[in-house]
């Protein structure tokens, strides 16, 4: 077995507990993480608090720390000082807020109100859903934090209508079961080298929303009610609780302090 791989496998991102994909560095603490989820980790904090901060705690230590060391190669490395160079142009909406919640939070219990099992059993995913493509932009922005990802976007429609058009000939050959998995196992590989440690939950996420068979907004509303956030009315956009609760992420309960470090 390849030392460095093992290594990697028993010291895993402590956010995204999988390998990790780009190793990164807080600069004070020198604890490891993927540069994508302590970056969007970055991100997320900044979200929540009312001031501008150019320090970030620790998720593990708690230790200030002012920059992201990355991309050592042994004689140079990249720094990015938080809330400076991570700032990347892209203003989150309320919604994008909400739903970067939604992926770093604890799954919301919905199989109640969108019965994924019967969509596969009942052949509802031929049908195809006109606010997927929306939906998929939405997703991707708030998980990547860049405005433009078209690219990413069309790249995993693609695969899910190539998926459709397949199954438009073949859907009796395979039980639902076995349908279900192999398009799980699509969007995971389409979707899994931009979302990294998220892909489980996006796949997830995916799958709830063209279960539920609602449009957009709809959809945010009956999201927002499980979670207990508050949205403005008819347009669904969650315009309120979004700063008022802080979702308790896995590994922040483990210390049982707020992301502000205060008491």
């Amino acid at each position: 077995m390849n030392q460095n791989n093992s290594s990697s496998s028993s010291n895993p991102c402590p956010i995204c507990l999988h390998s990790i994909n780009q190793e990164a560095y807080l600069d004070r603490c020198f604890h490891k993480f993927c540069y994508d989820c302590i970056a969007h980790w970055s991100q997320w904090v900044a979200s929540q608090s009312r001031n501008s901060n150019s320090s970030l705690q620790c998720p593990l230590c708690k230790v200030e720390n002012f920059s992201i060391i990355h991309g050592c190669d042994g004689d140079s490395f990249q720094q990015h000082y938080i809330n400076q160079d991570l700032e990347r142009g892209f203003s989150f909406s309320e919604a994008h807020r909400y739903r970067l919640q939604c992926y770093y939070g604890e799954p919301v219990v919905i199989d109640d109100k969108f019965n994924v099992l019967r969509y596969w059993k009942c052949h509802k995913y031929l049908q195809p859903n006109q606010w997927l493509q929306s939906w998929l932009r939405r997703e991707i922005q708030a998980l990547v934090q860049e405005e433009d990802v078209d690219i990413i976007v069309h790249h995993i429609l693609g695969v899910v209508e190539s998926f459709l058009r397949r199954n438009e000939r073949e859907c009796f050959k395979c039980s639902p079961e076995q349908k279900r998995e192999e398009f799980r196992a699509l969007v995971s590989d389409a979707a899994g080298r931009f979302v990294l440690g998220k892909t489980d939950r996006f796949v997830n996420e995916m799958e709830l929303f063209l279960a539920s068979g609602l449009n957009i907004e709809a959809y945010d509303e009956v999201y927002m009610q499980c979670l207990g956030l508050r949205t403005s009315g008819a347009t669904g956009s969650p315009t309120e609780g979004i700063h008022d609760q802080t979702p308790q992420l896995p590994y922040l309960d483990l210390f049982g302090e707020d992301i502000d470090g205060s008491d």
